[in-house]
């Protein structure tokens, strides 16, 4: 990595110790990737005008039925239970040509001024449907979980690097000192991936996930043994000792990263548990979101997605909230059979406090500057085995739907169009590396800029893909 004290302010070299700029840096290495996008041969390039702060990713995981959700296709209630014959028979689909259309088991609806059509399945976010810039040209890779997941939020299939999330806040750094840039609002299990769609890679460990849980203490030994000085003198020396360590070795970014993380960890005890604790939320809010829900996978997820919009306000970067598994399932959208039955409670799980979500920010005046994302890692085949009361659909990779609320984006559109059975994207076809080179673009960060030096060459999150979708953003 090169030596970024070249391209910073004169005064950033003047810091006594490297503890000192490690605590005056807010924790993060932001300003290092600041002045990396911003440093070109000795001239100083004009950074891009941010239109969003932070970023709220709802991660649907298992992936939603496109064509039961956002994409209304009445071809395949017409032809139902018709063979798909050889024509259909995607590349990139787990299909056959012996299987059969399936039409939505739901009615879609024209809602708000907007007339984007929205599934009966999602009442809730039909009411913000004003607010929605839905993609329904989405296209992946491989119709695996695992390496869906990963290319959603590495995007990489075979992950090794780091997430989106660790990306911005390396390229941003933190609104406050005594939090981390990247929250994953967890449900107590692991996706299809592993904690590696939430990782640093090889960027500095302190742009990990920080993991606040939805059942039972949010974050482990976050309650302190030790009065506050006490513990500040165990850290000096601990920090002193690990300082003098890194002079001896060839790379002490590791370290200091280490050093960063326990600073973090020391103020987050006076801040996590407040932030957390969402009892005093007046009764209407609890109402708005689903907390006082009669399902306690309802309750968890609301309790998350509340705990999104506090973490938004006190300044986070990039929050994560996860799906709970109510099946054992840790792909809780990823229904091959029962399609009627469990996306129903999937939809009921989270539809709410999504909508609940979006309301709630605006309503604070905090939408324009946060975007909030809805995306699994792929979508589900319009066509199944048989037409029975336990169908369901399969992986589907070759076009389905996401959406982006505020941050700059455009309400209430649809952008990019399938196929009149939901089976390709043939209209604006999206990629991932698409998606994460406009939401960077709406942070105030350039996608081919934001570059890390790892392994003797530059990496960035679209690596060499991606472009920025200026036909989504107002």
């Amino acid at each position: 990595m090169k030596d970024w004290r070249m391209n910073c302010p004169g005064s950033i070299r003047s810091l006594a110790t490297r503890r000192a700029f490690l605590q005056q840096s807010n924790a993060g290495f932001g300003l290092l990737a600041l002045c990396g996008m911003t440093a070109s041969a000795g001239t100083v390039t004009t950074p891009l005008v941010a239109r969003a702060k932070r970023i709220i990713f709802c991660f649907m995981d298992g992936g939603p039925s496109h064509v039961d959700t956002f994409d209304y296709k009445p071809m395949l209630k017409k032809h139902q239970g018709q063979p798909i014959g050889s024509r259909w028979v995607s590349k990139k689909s787990q299909s056959d040509a012996n299987r059969v259309w399936f039409g939505c088991p739901w009615e879609f609806k024209q809602r708000g001024q907007s007339g984007l059509w929205v599934s009966e399945l999602f009442p809730h976010i039909a009411e913000v449907a004003d607010k929605l810039c839905v993609v329904r040209s989405m296209v992946g890779e491989l119709p695996l979980h695992g390496q869906s997941n990963l290319l959603l939020h590495t995007g990489r299939s075979i992950g090794t690097a780091p997430s989106i999330g660790a990306w911005i806040s390396y390229g941003l750094g933190t609104q406050n000192a005594n939090l981390p840039a990247y929250v994953l609002l967890n449900n107590d299990w692991v996706p299809n991936g592993g904690m590696e769609n939430f990782g640093s890679s090889f960027l500095p460990a302190n742009h990990q996930a920080t993991m606040l849980r939805a059942k039972g203490v949010p974050v482990d030994n976050i309650a302190p043994f030790d009065k506050p000085s006490v513990q500040r003198r165990k850290l000096d020396l601990l920090s002193e000792l690990d300082l003098e360590f890194a002079q001896t070795t060839s790379a002490p970014q590791a370290i200091e990263s280490m050093i960063a993380n326990y600073e973090t960890a020391f103020r987050m005890q006076t801040s996590v548990p407040e932030l957390a604790d969402i009892s005093k939320e007046p009764e209407y809010i609890h109402k708005l979101y689903g907390t006082d829900s009669n399902d306690e996978h309802q309750r968890y997820y609301a309790s998350q997605a509340l705990r999104a919009r506090r973490l938004v306000e006190a300044g986070v970067r990039f929050i994560e909230i996860t799906c709970p598994s109510f099946d054992g399932n840790n792909s809780p959208w990823d229904q091959h059979g029962q399609l009627k039955l469990l996306h129903e409670k999937n939809a009921r799980v989270t539809e709410q406090s999504v909508a609940a979500l979006i309301k709630d920010l605006d309503q604070r005046g905090l939408l324009d500057e946060t975007i909030v994302l809805w995306a699994g890692e792929m979508g589900r085949t319009p066509h199944t085995g048989a037409i029975n009361e336990n169908a369901g659909r399969d992986h589907h990779v070759s076009g389905f739907s996401i959406f982006l609320a505020g941050g700059g984006f455009k309400p209430g559109i649809a952008y990019g169009q399938t196929d009149e059975f939901g089976a390709n994207a043939i209209e604006n076809p999206m990629s991932v590396h698409d998606l994460h080179a406009t939401i960077l673009r709406q942070m105030g960060i350039d996608h081919e800029e934001l570059t890390f030096r790892y392994g003797g060459r530059d990496h960035r999150l679209t690596d060499v893909h991606g472009r920025v979708v200026d036909e989504l953003l107002s």
